[in-house]
C-alpha cells in the first residue's frame, strides 16, 4: 500500500460562531484574505495575511470572524513534525509571515481557488512553506507591516501613495524604496493585488452584485474591476465567478 501523505490542504471561511475542536494531526492556519480569531489552549491570537498560527496535534482550539475571510489550512501527520525541523513551531503557535513564506502562501492560495491541488505539489509545497515559517517573523523594524495588515483588512478605503506614505510614517520616495526592497513591488502594484484577491474572493465565496464588489475593494466602478481583471487575470468578474460555481459544484 501506498504511504500516506503527510499533508493535506482546504480553503475556509470562518463566520461569527465559535466551536471548539481538537485532532491527532496539527494544522497550520494560514490566511489568504480578511481576519481570524483564534484560541489554542486559552492563549489567543489574531490572524491575517502577515500572521498565522500553528495548532499542535490534540490541542483544543477555536476561531470565529466578524468579517469576509478565507484561509488556507495546512493538516500536518504528527510524524512529519518528527521528520521536519519544524518542532520549534510549536512552541510560538501564533507566528508572523515573512516576505517569502507570504509569496509561498499568495501562490497556493491562487492555485486553490481554482483548482484541486495535486498531491505532488503540496508535497513539495508543504515542507517549503514550514522550512521558511521556521526562520522566524518578519523582523519587528519593517516599517512596512502595520500599513499592509491595515490595507489588507481594508482595501477599500481611498488608498493613495501619500495616504500609504503617512500610514507609514515615512516619505512618499521613502515608501517606494521599502516597497521595492521588501516585497519587491511597487505601492500601487502591490495595493491593485490586494484589491483583486479581495475581488476574487468575494466573487467566488458571495453572491454581492459585481459592482457592489467593485467598490467594496477600491475600485471605482464596476467597468475598472473588469478592465483589471481582463489585463492582470485575462477573465472578467462574471466569468471568474462561474468557473469556480462550476468547481465547487464538480467537487460535491
Amino acid at each position: 500500500m501506498p504511504a500516506k501523505p503527510h499533508f493535506d490542504l482546504h480553503l475556509r471561511s470562518y463566520g461569527e460562531s465559535r466551536e471548539s475542536d481538537r485532532h491527532v494531526y496539527a494544522q497550520v492556519v494560514l490566511p489568504v484574505s480578511g481576519e481570524v480569531a483564534l484560541e489554542i489552549e486559552g492563549r489567543q491570537g489574531r490572524l491575517d495575511p502577515l500572521h498565522a498560527a500553528l495548532v499542535a496535534p490534540g490541542a483544543w482550539h477555536s476561531q470565529y470572524s466578524q468579517v469576509a475571510n478565507r484561509s488556507l489550512i495546512l493538516d500536518i501527520t504528527a510524524e512529519a513534525l518528527q521528520h521536519g525541523p519544524w518542532q520549534e513551531l510549536l512552541e510560538r503557535p501564533f507566528t508572523g509571515i515573512g516576505p517569502a513564506a507570504r509569496k509561498l502562501v499568495e501562490f497556493m492560495g491562487i492555485l486553490a481557488d481554482s483548482q484541486p491541488v495535486a498531491p505532488t505539489v503540496l508535497q513539495g509545497w508543504a515542507p517549503l512553506l514550514l522550512d521558511t515559517l521556521s526562520i522566524g517573523a518578519p523582523q519587528a523594524t519593517s516599517r512596512l507591516a502595520a500599513l499592509l495588515a491595515r490595507i489588507e483588512l481594508e482595501p477599500g478605503l481611498p488608498w493613495t501613495t501619500e495616504a500609504m506614505a503617512r500610514t507609514a510614517g515615512v516619505s512618499v520616495s521613502r515608501l517606494h524604496a521599502l516597497f521595492r526592497a521588501e516585497l519587491d513591488a511597487s505601492p500601487h502594484g502591490w495595493l491593485l493585488d490586494c484589491r483583486l484577491q479581495r475581488a476574487c474572493a468575494l466573487l467566488s465565496g458571495t453572491d454581492r452584485a459585481v459592482a457592489d464588489v467593485a467598490l467594496a475593494t477600491g475600485f471605482s466602478e464596476q467597468s475598472a474591476l473588469t478592465r483589471a481583471m481582463r489585463r492582470l487575470l485575462d477573465t472578467t468578474p462574471a466569468a471568474y465567478r462561474a468557473r469556480h460555481r462550476e468547481t465547487r459544484s464538480k467537487r460535491q
